[in-house]
């Protein structure tokens, strides 16, 4: 491959270029570095097939086991979204797993996000945990990341559901995590775009410099407290929809037709906050639009084409009346 970031390509396959990756390399059909990551995460970390079906099925045995005598015998992220609404799907009525699910309520849950956890959790007659976090620490938190100009100001949340699901996994001696993140419909996403999840000491240095709330109850976790869970307590995350075969939208129209789940219009839409950042914040502070990466992840994976994707790439991030009032919404809630 040939460095071609001298200079603005666009990727003859996907539609992401060098002014969303400066470091994107080119092979000599134009394609650029991520597609063919994307290819190679493909078919090493997805599993396909008769391989596919023994890894799954081996994998399936060992959850139950390690459940053995215990009230539940894995545990799912629940946001109200596709992924994670098909993973418990799939967990209870493929799988026939016992899971308990876990939800972050971190204040932005759309009333349509809070709907369709409900009504999953009803018909798949599954328990849920919810953690409801300190609204004026987290507020604080995320106004440090705003003030700080980070990009990644979505780690303040992730990283505060990765400590709660990894906590309620330790208080109830359960081993497995199944999570939703998969790479078939998310393998894209520019490096410069995101930071390490787990990365407390970065969270907690940026809260010290711009923050005023001391963070007394915030959900977090050490890198030694994560060795800990993994090594010692052996929790894992497992990303179960790379042990199936997963279609973006067959798993929208399943989940609607038998869990009466409502699409929110966007990846991660569900929150109030992630709406307002990936349609306002990010391509207006930042000049980042991650539609590029979601519509990449589909062309890639069959379910776009990619002249489909450069015409919807034109169109406004989110309906403008909607993303005015959550603006407005966003302002008041911080107290600006």
């Amino acid at each position: 491959m040939n460095n071609q970031s001298c200079s603005y390509k666009m990727c003859s396959r996907c539609i992401l270029d060098t002014n969303d990756d400066p470091i994107l390399q080119f092979d000599e059909k134009g394609v650029c570095s991520t597609c063919n990551t994307y290819d190679e995460l493909v078919r090493t970390k997805v599993y396909k097939g008769e391989i596919g079906k023994l890894k799954t099925d081996t994998l399936i045995n060992e959850i139950k086991l390690a459940g053995k005598n215990k009230k539940y015998d894995c545990i799912i992220g629940v946001s109200g979204g596709v992924d994670s609404t098909y993973v418990a799907y799939i967990t209870k009525k493929q799988f026939g797993l016992r899971p308990l699910a876990v939800h972050l309520d971190n204040g932005w849950d759309s009333e349509l996000a809070v709907s369709n956890i409900s009504e999953t959790l009803r018909r798949l007659n599954i328990e849920l945990y919810t953690h409801v976090i300190n609204w004026e620490e987290f507020k604080d938190l995320q106004l440090s990341f705003i003030k700080a100009s980070v990009v990644d100001i979505e780690l303040t949340s992730d990283h505060a559901i990765f400590a709660t699901l990894y906590k309620v996994a330790q208080k109830h001696n359960i081993k497995y995590i199944l999570q939703g993140v998969n790479i078939v419909t998310e393998g894209f996403l520019p490096s410069n775009w995101i930071h390490n999840k787990f990365d407390w000491l970065n969270i907690n240095s940026i809260h010290k410099q711009f923050g005023k709330v001391p963070l007394k109850t915030f959900p977090h976790i050490s890198f030694f407290k994560q060795l800990y869970y993994q090594y010692i307590s052996g929790i894992q995350f497992v990303p179960i929809l790379n042990y199936v075969p997963y279609s973006k939208e067959e798993a929208k129209k399943l989940i609607m037709t038998e869990l009466g789940w409502r699409d929110y219009g966007g990846k991660h839409y569900e929150s109030i906050f992630t709406r307002f950042y990936q349609a306002y914040i990010l391509p207006q502070k930042f000049g980042v639009d991650k539609r590029k990466s979601h519509f990449s992840t589909l062309i890639c994976a069959g379910e776009l084409k990619r002249d489909e994707a450069l015409e919807l790439i034109k169109e406004p991030t989110y309906n403008l009346e909607k993303l005015a009032a959550d603006k407005e919404f966003a302002i008041k809630k911080f107290g600006l």
